[in-house]
């Protein structure tokens, strides 16, 4: 079998990403080539949902390079990204010093041995310890946020010996349905099984629902593991819970016995105002994952962490019970410390909640305008939900922004909710520059006959 073609395409794709500038014509070529490859080898559905693709003209948007709160497509227009990779961009596009970071570690090692001790995974971990809420002091990392809850409801069900779990309606935790069902050694399947759980379900921020739930699965006998939720629900809208939500949550786990693990896969690093969600309510998880912007916009990498007494879970008698090649590489650790350090340094949490409330109150604003337009408002710091009377508007919101230049974040539930997370040093500057487009969409929106269908 001959690769020869294989190869002519990879070199000329390796040529691509080694130049300096790219022409006219071949950004021609990489656009259309682009949107074939995703249709014939990617996913066809995917390039259909896409306002990308569907409302960009001849040419599909096909992002390229990128700097702070810009990106730019292959033919070099100018994006302002209010999308932020979903929560993975706080610091911006391509951080000079997480990028530094990483090209200096890239030239030394990339992928450890998995024998020898790596000094940057020590170091993360340490630093990991110093910036988490209570006695957690312990991290593993992995390479994306599915991983870390993956990760974290394994070691609650290996220290509570428990197999069940409680969630939250409208809860997003990641896409991967548990690889250990599939492991054909025992070693590695031993005091995890059964695999098929339960798991059960209860209103997002009512504690009460979550009492009696708890109250029913100890009445019936069905022992429950841990409770999981997101301190602000994401993918559902920026939806922040009642103040009492958080506290009466941690004391009713505790009266209970349950582990609670809160996942701040997108509220963590300093999102919402604070560098984790839950420090709005002054709770200590038992266990706690993050991801997305640990790495600074750079390197993927995410981590579970909890306490030492919960890692032993961990450490006895099988130290290698968990384990991955790739995740806490060298590269992905050094970014982490970088973009940790660049976090805390420029005070980010606080610039999140200054800018987001400033947001926030201006969207309200156009809530009150658009009264045909908006149902509400929702979220906290620089993770903000616009929630739309009908998803044909949202969408067509989301749409007519992408055509001035702005790009939105849409949720897979529903066009109803459009969510705002732009990189968390975007000025007030950049805001009112968002908020022109927005408000001159919001015009189109409603005097191009888009309401007209909802009276």
């Amino acid at each position: 079998m001959s690769y020869k073609d294989a190869q002519q395409f990879a070199q000329k794709w390796n040529d691509i990403v080694l130049s300096e500038n790219i022409t006219k014509e071949t950004a021609q070529m990489m656009s259309k080539e682009t949107v074939t490859n995703f249709v014939d080898h990617f996913n066809k559905g995917w390039v259909e949902y896409r306002k990308s693709v569907t409302e960009a003209g001849d040419y599909a948007g096909t992002e390229w390079r990128g700097e702070g709160i810009k990106f730019y497509d292959v033919f070099d227009n100018e994006y302002i990204d209010c999308l932020g990779g979903y929560g993975a961009m706080d610091l911006g596009w391509s951080h000079p010093e997480v990028v530094e970071a990483v090209r200096m570690q890239a030239g030394r090692s990339g992928i450890p041995t998995q024998e020898l001790m790596d000094p940057l995974r020590g170091a993360l971990a340490a630093l990991m310890a110093k910036i988490t809420p209570g006695n957690i002091d312990h991290s593993f990392f992995v390479n994306s946020g599915t991983e870390t809850i993956e990760g974290a409801l394994k070691i609650a069900k290996l220290y509570t010996g428990k197999f069940n779990f409680i969630s939250t309606v409208k809860a997003f935790h990641g896409k991967t349905q548990g690889s250990l069902s599939v492991m054909g050694k025992k070693d590695y399947r031993q005091g995890l099984q059964p695999f098929g759980g339960q798991t059960f379900f209860v209103p997002y921020g009512d504690a009460d629902a979550l009492a009696k739930q708890l109250e029913i699965c100890k009445t019936v006998g069905i022992d429950i593991a841990g409770f999981i939720a997101e301190p602000i629900q994401g993918e559902a809208g920026a939806i922040v819970p009642p103040d009492d939500f958080w506290p009466r949550a941690r004391q009713i786990c505790t009266d209970y016995g349950i582990l609670l693990i809160a996942d701040e896969v997108q509220t963590g690093m300093g999102r919402t105002g604070k560098l984790w969600g839950v420090d709005h309510w002054g709770v200590t998880p038992d266990i706690m994952c993050t991801a997305k912007s640990l790495g600074g916009g750079v390197m993927p990498i995410g981590a579970f962490m909890g306490s030492a007494e919960i890692w032993k879970a961990f450490e006895e008698p099988n130290p290698f019970i968990h384990t991955s090649t790739t995740g806490g590489n060298p590269m992905a650790c050094a970014a982490a410390i970088a973009a940790i350090n660049v976090t805390l340094r420029d005070n980010l949490p606080e610039k999140a909640a200054v800018n987001g409330q400033y947001f926030i109150d201006r969207l309200n604003d156009f809530s009150n305008k658009y009264p045909g337009v908006y149902d509400k408002i929702t979220g906290k710091g620089l993770l903000i939900g616009q929630h739309f009377k009908d998803p044909e508007v949202g969408y067509k919101v989301a749409a007519g922004l992408f055509k001035r230049k702005v790009l939105v974040a849409g949720t897979l539930i529903s066009a109803n909710t459009i969510r705002f997370e732009p990189a968390l040093i975007i000025t007030k500057e950049e805001i009112d520059e968002v908020l022109n487009r927005l408000e001159d969409t919001l015009k189109e929106v409603v005097f191009g006959g888009v309401t007209a269908t909802l009276k």
